[in-house]
């Protein structure tokens, strides 16, 4: 089936700010358009979001869509699938790429169905090749690396967070910027009301350091040494799959093809041994440094840095030595 033309990336708000995901998508579109020599345009959706105009052309849009509406200032699946899909309509763009956060996969899920368009759920890849786009996504429990082709005119990939860098800014870089009229009509969906978890820990899915453990730790007590290593150097808290299965820390600090792809400046992996999951959701960190007693195992093969050793011994020694050093830095 003959493809539409023009990638189209979408750019959604949360709670009255782009989310950086976006920028993301920046990167893996403007690498489509320059192979199929195609326009990359970006929508942004929200109340007062005409200001990210500016911030997506000189990140390598060609063309910004903006659709400003006070019923779009949160999100709702129904009003923002009818705001894309009308645009994806009227301007016939072949390749949708959507942030997989929980309302980039609900949108996702409603566009296909509005746009009779194929769909690549929490893809960690998207590009083209000879016999159309294709889409890399994990598969049971990320045991399976599949490859997805589509073939319909229109396709939808949502695109993990991380899994692509965010787009860097040229400054002076030129666009055309386009404002849509939006008519929300009849909504059977109504946002409510939001309720922030009340945490002091940094997010994961942003962090640019991050303080992992794993069964290493031997039971669920070993995370206060993390998180006390965490809090001193201002990194997040993450974990493997297999403490998170055993109940020893939350999911939402899961790290991996099944939780969170992340892509910090520093990851400290403690007492996990780098199972193929957890490798592919922090392999493009920038320094690891692992402490492990099994200087062969694939996290201190892969490690900047490797110590070798047991990490509830190490840690405390490592925070109290950060503690101390940043205690006569600020005397």
């Amino acid at each position: 089936m003959e493809s539409n033309k023009g990638i189209l990336v979408v750019g959604l708000t949360q709670r009255g700010k782009l989310i950086p995901a976006a920028y993301e998508l920046l990167t893996a579109g403007r690498a489509l358009a320059d192979t199929l020599k195609e326009p990359l345009a970006a929508v942004v959706l929200g109340s007062k979001v005409s200001d990210y105009a500016k911030e997506f052309i000189e990140r390598g849009a060609d063309k910004v869509f903006v659709i400003e509406h006070a019923s779009l200032e949160n999100f709702n699946d129904e009003l923002h699938a009818k705001a894309v899909a009308e645009l994806v309509e009227k301007e016939k763009f072949g390749k949708v790429l959507i942030a997989a956060t929980v309302a980039g996969k609900s949108l996702g899920a409603r566009l296909t169905v509005k746009l009779k368009a194929g769909l690549a759920a929490d893809a960690t890849e998207v590009y083209q090749n000879g016999t159309g786009l294709k889409a890399k996504r994990a598969q049971f429990s990320g045991n399976i690396i599949s490859e997805v082709q589509f073939a319909s005119a229109t396709q939808i990939a949502t695109v993990q967070p991380m899994t692509y860098p965010r787009a860097e800014k040229q400054a002076g870089r030129t666009g055309e910027t386009v404002s849509v009229a939006f008519n929300p009509g009849f909504a059977r969906i109504e946002f409510v009301s939001f309720q922030a978890e009340e945490s002091n820990e940094v997010d994961l899915g942003a962090a640019e350091k991050i303080v992992s453990g794993g069964r290493g730790l031997g039971n669920a007590d070993g995370f206060k040494a993390i998180r006390d290593l965490a809090h001193a150097i201002g990194a997040a808290v993450g974990a493997s799959r297999a403490v998170v299965d055993s109940g020893w820390i939350p999911y939402r600090h899961q790290v991996g093809l099944t939780g969170r792809t992340v892509r910090p400046k520093l990851y400290i992996a403690c007492g996990i041994s780098g199972q193929i999951q957890h490798l592919a959701g922090m392999s493009s960190s920038g320094t690891i440094v692992a402490i492990n007693p099994d200087p062969e195992c694939p996290m201190m093969q892969m490690a900047s840095i490797a110590i070798q050793g047991d990490a509830n011994e190490l840690l405390p020694l490592i925070t109290a030595e950060i503690k101390a050093r940043k205690g006569a830095a600020a005397a």
